[in-house]
């Protein structure tokens, strides 16, 4: 389902006059809260918030409007510019699509890094929200260099930003992908030039999204899915999903879709098991066929021989 509501300034004026956000600079425990930037404009600080609306769409206004909003205190600055606009908001499932005017490309590189970040993360903290991803006049974001940005949740952002969001590294990625039979794995080494923001764990399962190069190895992944986080914790990478990845868009064994993802993250990051959850729950059958409810370990009898 997907639920769409257009946003101009004037609404958004109109809105923060009767805006419930009781700002501090620091929240309780247990408040909720939106990220704002420092006086120093040089990372983010907690500002409480209360989420004020009926519905998902109702609060995501709310938050939007207090990220526009001028600040109640001379300790933060609203993250979003005052001569950039919300055009268009969308809900698609749990995924929301903000749309900005033009405008938004003026912001500098710096501030623009670190209100996506404020953005992003006081978005997901909105009920049914996973993931969230920036159009500029219908057109998607792509960073400084020219990268898609693509869907984007908290665990892409540090709070304490600074240089760090400018850097970039290169890394060569371990991956699987079907071979031409849809019955074996077959590993591919590609090496990416990506932002040092992006956790391995996520680049490593958007590559295998996007599917192999060369004529060799064939993608795995449906197209349509889409990946709302990837965290690792206790030795376990969590890969959360929304329930578009439980339809196959190829002719592969289920079990070979399946362990290209677990089987890539364990050779490529610390991880030792990899836990598949969709919209954050592990109930679910891939295909119908593969048990997604516990954590999986690596499957080295999928391998194709040689490899």
């Amino acid at each position: 389902m997907k639920v769409r509501t257009r946003m101009i300034a004037g609404a958004l004026c109109s809105f923060a006059l009767l805006s419930a956000c009781g700002r501090q600079s620091e929240p309780d425990k247990g408040d909720s809260f939106i990220y704002c930037l420092n006086e120093d404009r040089t990372g983010l600080v907690k500002v409480a918030c209360d989420f004020a609306g009926e519905n998902t769409m109702e609060e995501v206004q709310t938050v939007l409007t207090e990220l526009k909003g001028p600040a109640d205190s001379i300790e933060y600055v609203a993250p979003i510019p005052e001569h950039v606009e919300v055009a268009d908001c969308a809900l698609k499932g749990s995924i929301l699509e903000v749309d900005f005017n033009g405008a938004y490309m003026e912001i500098d590189n710096l501030s623009e890094k670190l209100t996506r970040a404020a953005v992003v993360q006081s978005l997901v903290q909105v009920s049914g929200i996973n993931a969230v991803s920036f159009t500029i006049e219908g057109e998607p974001l792509v960073d400084s260099e020219g990268y898609p940005v693509g869907l984007m949740n908290g665990d892409d952002f540090v709070e304490n930003t600074g240089s760090s969001l400018e850097a970039y590294q290169t890394d060569t990625l371990t991956l699987f992908f079907a071979d031409k039979t849809g019955t074996h794995l077959i590993l591919q080494e590609t090496e990416v030039r990506h932002s040092s923001n992006v956790p391995k764990e996520k680049l490593i399962v958007e590559r295998l999204m996007k599917g192999p190069s060369g004529s060799d190895a064939y993608p795995v992944v449906s197209p349509d899915a889409n990946l709302l986080s990837v965290t690792i914790k206790d030795g376990i990478c969590y890969v959360n999903f929304d329930s578009t990845f439980l339809t196959g868009a190829y002719d592969v064994l289920p079990e070979v879709t399946v362990y290209s993802i677990v089987n890539s993250l364990v050779e490529g990051t610390e991880a030792r098991e990899v836990q598949i959850t969709i919209n954050g729950e592990t109930d679910a059958k891939y295909m119908g066929v593969v048990d997604l409810s516990q954590p999986l370990e690596e499957n080295e009898g999928l391998v194709a021989a040689g490899q």
